[in-house]
């Protein structure tokens, strides 16, 4: 019988993973500060026995005492932590794992690489619901794919569901702080806590869940675009059951954003007591999404894979990936060195823990047909290549040229330039970014800092594009040489306005080489040329 020692033993994910970890045959050692805790939850287990440790302290004489196969550190906080919890398990020759989704720690656990192979153990830092199941479904959705664009998680838990002080200090140490994110082909600057959607999960038989999600920072921003095929775009998203919960959060993240607060992270002794005020509310029932975009067999296609937990059973999935890794090293499937959990276990080690609880799980596999090629339907084949390659856009995509830019001279041409945020007059390198979601595309073209977006989609055969409370139809007439944006109708607020009244623009778009060329320019009734912006652009 193996045995593991998990520190924090007794807290909400440790006890829950003691208890598992006991059922399997394991000899458990019940480990924090608490000695009363970790007696009596000890008491309760089969094989198992307290152990009174303190995280923070010298572990190295316990460890040396005690000769467990396997530490887990349920405890935490991860994030701004150190790794003198594994450094000791390496001097010990210990084997460790821990339920960790601090994005700076896990992903740098990698430097204690050389040192774990040298004792011939295995660190594996992020057994937990991001990144060692999301990195078994990610694998799992992009089998057989050519090219992944983008990933997008997403996870909502219980009101009911109880987190611990290192859940919510993890929580409240990103919102309203940058997270980078690699969007459109790029590195980027998002905000914690701040693109928020709304997320629908539905599994066949049971009630469909919908909540607001918002960005948070977690180890699948960094490892999915550099361990997935095709460099992905990767999103992940959290929220609470209730979004009056996650607005609240919202509100709170501005000041941080603003520089008015250093950060939230003093505030996390007060979620705690908050959360409990409320936790009589809401229902039991979890969340978890990924939808993986991307090309199979020269076509796009979307897979999702969906996750609804039942009967309270949602906060044992992150103690279900610490499990599987646990039963891994224990088989010897888990070679000596330190590395985050994406790609150790996989979907198949999980599933047997679900299907013993209610959690319940689909995966859907359509094919996707892109924005312009829907619009313009059998004539888009007929275009030159750049040109359609610039528009198959799946999920997520990115590219780079040079661009020339025209303003206007009138007072009135250089305000609506200004309102529009149209970038300055003269030559620019230019980088565009395209992001996708249910069939509309969202265009962020960036003229050497200067940014202004639009959001695209399809109503009936016309191509919508909308710039604030501004929308605009157009025709796009195609042939072998390109195609030209004619514009057909527009509205304000949504009310429709005279076309007479509409901005003049006829844009274009076609090939030179290897390169997608365009000319846009915009013009309005009484002030004449607003912008007129020209280039060339390839996909990256």
């Amino acid at each position: 019988m193996k045995s593991v020692i998990v520190l924090g033993g007794y807290g909400g994910f440790g006890a829950r993973l003691s208890k598992r970890l006991a059922a399997d045959g394991w000899a458990v050692l019940v480990a924090g500060r608490n000695a009363a805790a970790a007696e009596r939850l000890a008491a309760e287990l089969p094989n198992a026995r307290p152990l009174v440790v303190d995280r923070n302290g010298d572990l190295r004489p316990v460890l040396q005492a005690v000769r467990p196969f396997l530490l887990i550190d349920a405890a935490g906080p991860f994030q701004g932590s150190g790794y003198q919890v594994a450094e000791a398990c390496i001097a010990c020759g210990v084997h460790y794992t821990d339920l960790a989704d601090a994005r700076d720690f896990v992903c740098g656990i990698g430097r204690l690489d050389e040192a774990a192979q040298a004792a011939g153990v295995a660190m594996v830092s992020g057994g937990s619901s991001v990144p060692a199941l999301s990195g078994a479904v990610i694998a799992e959705l992009s089998r057989g794919m050519e090219e992944v664009c983008s990933v997008e998680t997403s996870i909502s838990a219980s009101n009911r569901a109880t987190a611990g002080a290192s859940v919510a200090a993890a929580i409240l140490s990103y919102v309203g702080k940058p997270v980078r994110l690699w969007h459109g082909r790029r590195w980027r600057q998002e905000t914690g806590w701040h693109r928020l959607h709304v997320q629908d999960c539905r599994v066949p038989g049971r009630a469909p869940i919908r909540r607001l999600v918002a960005l948070a920072d977690v180890p699948d921003h960094d490892i999915v675009p550099s361990a997935v095929p095709g460099k992905p775009a990767t999103t992940f998203r959290a929220g609470p059951e209730f979004a009056v919960q996650l607005l609240t959060l919202w509100l709170l993240s501005w000041p941080v954003k603003w520089g008015w607060v250093r950060s939230l992270s003093p505030f996390a002794r007060w979620l705690l007591p908050l959360q409990k005020l409320s936790a009589g509310l809401g229902t039991d029932r979890s969340a978890m999404a990924i939808e993986v975009k991307g090309i199979s067999e020269g076509e796009p296609v979307v897979r999702r894979w969906t996750l609804i937990a039942e009967e309270g059973d949602g906060p044992e999935i992150p103690t279900i990936a610490a499990h599987a890794l646990a039963n891994a090293l224990a088989a010897g499937r888990l070679a000596p060195g330190a590395r985050h959990a994406a790609g150790q276990v996989t979907l198949e080690d999980f599933n047997p823990h679900f299907d013993g609880l209610a959690i319940f799980r689909t995966v859907e596999n359509r094919p996707y047909v892109p924005l312009y090629r829907r619009v313009i339907g059998p004539a888009y084949t007929v275009m030159p290549k750049p040109v359609r390659d610039m528009h198959d856009i799946v999920g997520d995509a990115g590219a780079c040229g040079r661009g020339k830019v025209q303003r206007g001279g009138s007072l009135l041409a250089r305000f609506v330039c200004a309102v529009m945020r149209f970038p300055p007059e003269g030559e620019h390198d230019q980088h565009v970014s395209f992001a996708e979601r249910n069939g509309v595309e969202r265009w962020t073209r960036d003229f050497a800092g200067h940014a202004f977006t639009s959001e695209l989609s399809q109503r009936g055969d016309r191509l919508v594009e909308r710039f604030g409370p501004m929308r605009f139809s157009f025709d796009l007439p195609s042939d072998a040489s390109g195609l030209t944006m004619v514009m057909r109708g527009w509205s304000m607020l949504g009310i429709p306005m005279p076309l007479r009244l509409a901005p003049r623009s006829e844009a274009r778009e076609w090939a030179e080489g290897e390169d997608f060329c365009f000319d846009v320019p915009i013009a309005l009734p009484g002030i004449g040329t607003v912008v007129h912006y020209s280039g060339r652009l390839r996909r990256i």
